[in-house]
């Protein structure tokens, strides 16, 4: 009855999990949102998309790559969208760089700048980075040769310096007259008044203005410190100094130690002063193989006294020590303020001979000619998707909607199961196989069926053992099948209906006599129109 009970268990899970691997996932659609420029990395990627094949040179003279990190697009490693694939940092310890040109140039004019995208460190973070570059108009001609020198007017993005995190918001302003396993989304809002937003997930996680919050500053100061003013030799920058008419007491003595005996203390009653801390150990026998000429003599091993555990202590008493009421330290003399103290020094200013001011930089930034990616990283598999550069913050929003906060919320679900499938494997109070076999089984199947519910290839991950089980248990179970209905099938005798020797035969005998589909031997072949292989 009990076995009969897990195959019927085994037959319903089965047909759970298949039900499970048949609900179906979100597919991916390329997204309707224009933009001047918008990546989704579709077969066609590789015709935009362009890996560095930039040199450097060697120490001997010669040449090697710059960037050895390889570049794939493909489905993340836990797929959430069906057919949706991003850009893949595939290579440890590597330095990576791709880029792509816009069609046109995007300029800083009236219209903001919105730019977006995701970032997932699938096998979580270790020092590596996840931002991109916008490049400066003119890039488009380089090509193959993109790398760390290629000039940029925008760097943006996520970056784990290891240690900590940060989000980048760099940008390059010249002089007009002359940042441990989920998908993350990083948004630039740059407007043509100076003020920007850098927006994390979607929500709001730095807001600022180009004039006051970059360090250093967009515009120079109008005076700097004149580099060849020297501080005169008598200038007295000391605040404070040490009374020089102060004297030390007579009282103050230095030597007085900081702790002495406490002289009211009295040996605890019962204190073994005969007794020793630690005995030989009376159960300690010598080995047989030991040779006190050549290892010397033996000594039993000690072990603690007995006595001391019962009495409030053996040994020889000492009296504790407390702190010295006398105890006063080294003399120093007090502090006064200095009368010969003219303030902290500082060199006197001049004009600035490079100064300059832009009270429009967003205006005045070099427009841009293309994207690229050009990072360090010791973490392989860092994925980029879904790339929106162009000026409608309602199509930036839009397409997230139909990417990121898909991928979003159906990470989350997978995340809570596997937290709460966790937890349930953690629970002190679960079963175990020795003590109830068939509730051990069910509780490790219907868990395997929960999680596969939502993501079938995750349930298998995080369950492998009860998978490969069910798997098994699947192809056994057509196995047993196969076999019974052949049995069935080689045991039954074709039905014949038979005909007694006084019967005559009559002329339908004949006629089936006649047409009965036997081979003749040795005679001429029948003729068919069916070709046969030579």
């Amino acid at each position: 009855m009990r076995s009969v009970a897990l195959s019927a268990l085994l037959a319903v899970a089965v047909t759970s999990v298949s039900a499970a691997d048949e609900a179906p996932k979100p597919s991916f659609t390329p997204s309707a949102v224009k933009a001047p420029f918008l990546e989704q990395f579709t077969d066609d990627w590789s015709d935009r998309w362009t890996p560095s094949e930039a040199t450097k040179k060697t120490a001997v003279g010669g040449e090697t790559w710059s960037y050895v990190g390889k570049w794939e697009v493909e489905e993340p490693l836990e797929p959430i969208i069906e057919g949706d694939k991003g850009l893949v940092a595939k290579t440890k310890a590597a330095h990576h760089a791709i880029s792509a040109p816009f069609q046109k140039p995007i300029a800083f004019d009236d219209k903001p700048l919105v730019v977006q995208y995701e970032v997932k460190y699938q096998k979580g973070g270790n020092c590596g980075g996840g931002y991109i570059k916008l490049l400066e108009d003119g890039f488009q001609t380089a090509g193959k040769e993109f790398d760390d020198k290629t000039p940029w007017t925008i760097m943006f993005g996520p970056d784990l310096t290891c240690p900590g995190t940060k989000i980048h918001f760099i940008f390059r302003h010249k002089n007009p007259p002359a940042f441990g396993k989920a998908t993350n989304l990083y948004t630039l809002h740059l407007f043509p008044n100076n003020t920007y937003d850098v927006r994390f997930n979607g929500e709001s996680y730095n807001l600022g203005n180009l004039l006051e919050d970059f360090n250093p500053p967009v515009n120079p100061p109008k005076e700097i410190d004149d580099p060849d003013d020297k501080k005169p030799e008598d200038w007295v920058d000391e605040k404070r100094i040490p009374d020089p008419d102060a004297t030390k007491p007579d009282d103050w003595d230095e030597d007085a130690p900081y702790e002495i005996p406490d002289e009211d203390a009295v040996k605890p009653e019962g204190w073994l002063d005969d007794e020793p801390e630690y005995i030989p150990d009376p159960d300690a026998e010598k080995p047989e193989e030991w040779d006190d000429e050549e290892d010397g003599e033996w000594i039993a091993p000690t072990v603690r006294n007995p006595k001391c555990d019962e009495a409030p202590g053996c040994g020889e008493w000492k009296r504790p020590y407390k702190a010295n009421p006398a105890y006063k330290g080294k003399w120093y003399a007090p502090m006064i303020d200095n009368p010969a103290y003219k303030g902290e020094w500082a060199p006197r200013k001049i004009p600035n001979p490079a100064y300059f001011e832009d009270l429009t930089p967003v205006k005045s930034l070099v427009p841009i000619g293309g994207v690229g990616i050009e990072l360090w990283t010791m973490t392989e598999d860092i994925l980029f998707d879904n790339i929106y550069i162009g000026h409608s913050i309602e199509d930036a929003e839009a397409l997230a909607k139909e990417t990121y906060f898909v991928k979003k919320s159906l990470e989350e679900a997978a995340e809570k199961a596997n937290s709460k499938v966790d937890e349930d494997d953690e629970d002190e109070s679960a079963v175990s196989f020795k003590e109830d076999p068939i509730e051990f089984i069910r509780d490790k199947v219907f868990k395997f069926i929960e999680l596969a519910k939502i993501d079938p290839i995750l349930a298998f991950k995080t369950h492998p053992e009860t998978g490969a089980s069910l798997a098994l248990s699947v192809v056994t179970l057509f196995g047993m099948l196969g076999v019974l209905f052949g049995f069935v099938g080689a045991q039954q005798k074709p039905i014949t209906k038979s005909a007694k020797k006084t019967d005559a035969p009559s002329p339908d005998d004949k006629k089936k006599t006649e047409t009965a589909p036997v081979a003749p031997a040795g005679g001429a072949k029948e003729e068919t129109t069916v070709k046969k292989r030579k």
